[in-house]
């Protein structure tokens, strides 16, 4: 009879029963479930306390249908900097595929919760007037024995994905802000060129009719002409820039279509009064920076990982399998008939690998040195973020004062120079040259007062960045310098 002669093993029947008990234990306990909004609640409240908006996860058509609603309502009314960035928190897909991206770890979380899922194999051997039925069921113990340690570590992953979605948050509304402050000062550099333009024309147009009445030199009439063409292309330039900036704050809103036909102000809103001084930039910076937070829960999530496996180094698999056998044998009778004979074994078998070669040393010199690449990384992230802090608030500082120099000093002072100009030209004090260097001299400042005052407005936004978090994805602003008609232009 098949296996007739082997040595069966000694019953042990409670094997199968202790390991499913200890798996249900460890189920009952430790298994994590799914949070009724997905993990959002300390996203909303975050970002939502940094950015004073309203931060949703698009999650069904109702939710939707009402985000849908709520921005159309916004594109209702010319749109500002806080409209903007309420626009894009609500209709950003990129930033509901990073609220996705936390629902994918929770997913991950709660699966790394569960026990390891046993097992089960049927067998069934044949041969003459016989046939064996073997059942095993096997459980990976060792992955029952670290789960706890492996629940912590999912856990703490999860909240570093929380956190990470924060930053995304931040990050979206920082891109949104920039682009906003962008396109505005582009819509006032062309209407203020616009205008310029105009009187450049009119200006041609009348030398040119002097010119054929023999009133004005031929040198003067090309002057005027050279002005008028110089302003032209620095308009068809300040365009095209509009036009950029403009599909720019267009993807930062999510926007397409019909709905890009939202309206603007014209001009950048005024300076603030002087802003206080921030003394403990730096400490804020690194107590509040997303990107710092999670650099320590990684550090963290290391930790525990480095713990796990040197607590499993000398163990790589360890199973053990419930082991239940039916052998059935007929046994012919003198009658004709035959008797069925049918024996049951139960048993078990422990599986485990040794790494023999290196005993885990590899691996736990791994699980080190990844932890000691985020200690260093750490270190190095707190400072750049102290550095980073300090570079915005000079930049917040230093941007206002020359954005308030040009309003209160340089533009005021060129209308002056413009009126004496234009008195002393229709007096004949000076020639039509010194007029136009003037008039190229004041479009200059007024486009340099336009760009200026958005410096500051970016700079506010680069700062607020520094301190909480959403950098990287967009490169921190700084002072423009303008390529516009210099004095000198016409000076061949």
């Amino acid at each position: 009879m098949l296996n007739r002669g082997r040595e069966v093993a000694i019953s042990r029947r409670g094997i199968a029963g202790t390991i499913a008990a200890l798996a249900a234990s460890l189920a009952m306990t430790a298994c994590a479930h799914f949070s009724p909004d997905g993990g959002m609640l300390p996203v909303e409240e975050q970002a939502g306390a940094q950015l004073d908006k309203d931060v949703v996860k698009i999650s069904n058509q109702a939710d939707a249908a009402a985000i849908e609603a709520r921005v159309q309502s916004l594109l209702a009314e010319p749109i500002g900097p806080e409209s903007a960035v309420q626009i894009a928190l609500l209709n950003n897909r990129g930033l509901q595929a990073a609220y996705n991206e936390l629902g994918v770890s929770e997913a991950q979380m709660v699966e790394a919760s569960l026990p390891p899922s046993p097992a089960f194999a049927l067998s069934k051997l044949f041969t003459t007037g016989q046939f064996e039925i073997e059942r095993q069921i096997v459980q990976n113990v060792l992955g029952l024995l670290t789960l706890p340690r492996r629940r912590e570590i999912a856990e703490a992953k999860f909240q570093q994905a929380q956190v990470r979605a924060v930053e995304e948050t931040l990050r979206t509304a920082a891109i949104a802000s920039r682009a906003y402050y962008r396109t505005v000062a582009a819509n006032q550099t062309v209407s203020f060129l616009e205008r310029a333009r105009l009187s450049a024309e009119s200006v041609s147009e009348l030398s040119k009719k002097l010119g054929e009445t023999g009133a004005l030199p031929k040198l003067d009439q090309a002057r005027e002409h050279a002005f008028y063409a110089e302003v032209s292309a620095q308009l068809a330039i300040a365009r095209l820039r509009q036009r950029s900036e403009r599909q720019k704050l267009n993807r930062a809103l999510g926007l397409w279509g019909a709905q890009t036909s939202y309206e603007l102000p014209g001009v950048l809103a005024k300076l603030p009064p002087p802003p206080p001084a921030i003394a403990d930039v730096e400490t804020q910076a690194v107590l509040s920076r997303a990107d710092l937070q999670i650099a320590r829960m990684e550090l963290a999530i290391l930790a525990k990982q480095y713990d796990l496996t040197s607590a499993t180094r000398f163990i790589n698999m360890l199973e053990v399998a419930g082991i239940n056998t039916s052998d059935n044998t007929l046994i012919p009778q003198t009658n004709g008939e035959e008797l069925r004979d049918k024996e049951k074994f139960n048993g078990y078998e422990i599986g485990f690998q040794i790494p023999i070669y290196d005993f885990g040393r590899a691996r736990t010199r791994l699980a080190e040195q990844e932890y000691m690449r985020a200690v260093n990384l750490l270190i190095e992230s707190a400072v750049n973020v102290r550095s980073q802090a300090n570079e915005a608030y000079q930049t917040y500082r230093g941007t206002y004062d020359i954005a308030r120099h040009f309003e209160k000093e340089i533009l005021p002072l060129r209308e002056i120079i413009s009126e004496q100009e234009l008195l002393n030209y229709s007096g004949m004090l000076t020639d039509l040259f010194e007029l136009l260097a003037d008039a190229r001299a004041r479009i200059l400042a007024n486009v340099q007062a336009i760009e200026a005052r958005r410096d500051f407005w970016l700079a506010k936004v680069d700062l607020h960045v520094a301190i909480v978090g959403g950098g990287a994805a967009d490169a921190p602003s700084g002072p423009s310098e303008t390529a516009a008609l210099a004095p000198s232009a016409s000076a061949d």
